[in-house]
């Protein structure tokens, strides 16, 4: 991470220089991308719960990172997640998610339905998968 933002510093002082003249847009869009991303992993890093792990296999590469969420409580206690993630390169630039929208429409349905059985079934597939 100290890599990058060193590179991010010394980019910065390249402005109007030849490089930055010839620089694709798509070159710039990551430029954008790793400086907003250099910010907002040290503020994740900063505000993570003890049950969250944050890994980057690449300190040059804040844009693909590893998360390990492993809850201690409710109806996924005892199971280990892990997500690997890659941030493209128009982040910030398109409006990606929809939050009044779930994911697994079938699984909002089924918790609202009847949630012993959804607690049942993600204690099984905590079993399975997610040890």
């Amino acid at each position: 991470m100290l890599t990058l933002a060193s590179k991010l510093k010394r980019d910065d002082g390249l402005k109007g220089s030849r490089m930055a003249a010839t620089a694709s847009d798509s070159t710039r869009r990551v430029s954008v991308r790793d400086k907003l991303l250099v910010k907002e992993v040290a503020e994740l890093e900063a505000n993570l719960p003890c049950t969250c792990k944050v890994h980057f296999p690449d300190p040059n590469k804040l844009h693909c990172f590893q998360l390990t969420v492993t809850p201690d409580e409710g109806y996924y206690q005892g199971g280990k997640f892990q997500f690997e993630t890659e941030v493209p390169d128009a982040y910030n630039m398109v409006d990606l998610l929809n939050f009044d929208d779930p994911l697994n429409i079938e699984a909002a349905e089924h918790h609202l339905r009847d949630k012993e059985d959804f607690r049942n079934k993600v204690d099984d597939y905590i079993k399975r998968y997610a040890r």
